[in-house]
């Protein structure tokens, strides 16, 4: 029998970004339908957000946006803050200043790059290392260090605070070798929560009668770029950019808001992508998809296709334009379906032993 907890999840659900947006729902509703009171610790900087909103309005920098796209990005981000007021979250409080936040019978760091020292603004920041935060226990759930290389330095009171958790997990193999290298122990590899606890839509649209590849990220190679328009023009497949501008799609969609986006990828015939969560719509849904692989997204990205033995599907400069059709026309291989039953459910068992009393 489930004893209801008093749940905060602690996680950069600020971020106008529909990977953080979907990853910090899909694991409040998950711990929800588990029959426990979450909710999302709601931190608030008004200085990171200006650097957020910023980069939201323009977000292909160092290539400026035009004033159009400046202006649909503004109606995104609208949309994103809207969806994120619908999500249950706790008291509003200070990052820098959590005292106000109260006690808690477990708190849940993690579902995106808590720990990248790397990330922008919010890296190194104490609070994701658990110092101010006052919980009976604390824990870890598919926390990432991102782009932080095991190399990196890590001041000893963050790792101090990493101690104080009662137990860790991780998402990818990189975050791993930190972790034990940092703590002397091997943490535990689970899923993001958008695959442990995949978000329930309806039924998708069938796209058969007016056919799409979504294609979601940008900065893709130009070689690239072509083999998929000219796959898209050989196969009569219209190409719709979801969330950010690529000169060489079809369509542009920049003002989609998380729910756009998930329905989106969901009705799309195949999934063209350079970022993690691309990936993980795509094998919600079971869409054909090609990822080409960057410098900034490697980690997770290549990690999670390692795991899930779907290496194939990342594209490199030596990929050839027989791979990348190849890739976009044929289903997901069955054994992939295999993995993915077998891993959600050693996540699922991770978080009930972390959430016990």
């Amino acid at each position: 029998m489930t004893i209801p907890r008093k749940i905060g999840v602690l996680t950069f659900h600020r971020c106008i970004n529909y990977g953080s947006y979907w990853q910090a729902r899909c694991l409040i509703e998950g711990l929800r339908g588990m029959g426990h009171e979450a909710v999302l610790l709601d931190h608030y900087s008004p200085a990171i957000n200006r650097r957020e909103w910023r980069c939201a309005l323009d977000p292909l920098l160092p290539t400026k946006s035009s004033v159009f796209d400046r202006l649909q990005y503004a109606v995104k981000t609208r949309r994103f803050l809207n969806a994120l007021e619908a999500l249950p979250r706790s008291a509003r409080f200070e990052l820098d200043d959590p005292s106000s936040l109260g006690r808690w019978d477990l708190v849940i760091v993690g579902s995106d790059e808590v720990w990248n020292g790397r990330h922008p603004w919010y890296g190194g920041h104490a609070l994701f290392y658990g110092h101010g935060v006052q919980a009976v226990r604390l824990v870890a759930y598919a926390a990432s260090f991102g782009s932080q290389s095991a190399s990196d330095y890590l001041p000893s009171a963050l790792v101090e605070g990493l101690r104080t958790f009662s137990c860790i997990s991780v998402r990818d193999a990189n975050s791993v070798a930190i972790a034990a290298n940092v703590l002397g122990q091997r943490p535990e590899t689970v899923f993001d929560p958008c695959l442990l606890f995949p978000p329930l839509l309806g039924r998708p649209q069938s796209s058969a009668e007016d056919p799409y590849i979504a294609v979601y990220g940008h900065g893709f190679s130009a070689g690239f770029a072509q083999a998929i328009r000219d796959f898209a023009h050989a196969t009569g497949h219209r190409l719709v950019s979801i969330g950010y501008r690529n000169s060489w799609t079809h369509e542009q969609f920049l003002q989609a808001d998380p729910g756009d986006f998930a329905r989106v990828l969901a009705s799309a015939t195949a999934v063209v992508t350079n970022f993690f969560h691309g990936c993980v719509f795509a094998l919600i849904n079971k869409k054909p998809f090609a990822c080409e692989t960057s410098s900034y997204r490697a980690n997770k990205v290549t990690d999670l296709l390692a795991l899930l033995s779907a290496d194939a599907h990342l594209i490199t400069e030596r990929s050839n334009y027989a791979q990348v059709q190849s890739l976009l026309q044929t289903p997901l291989e069955p054994e992939i379906s295999g993995r993915l039953h077998s891993l959600r459910a050693r996540s699922q068992r991770f978080l009930e032993r972390a959430l016990e009393p």
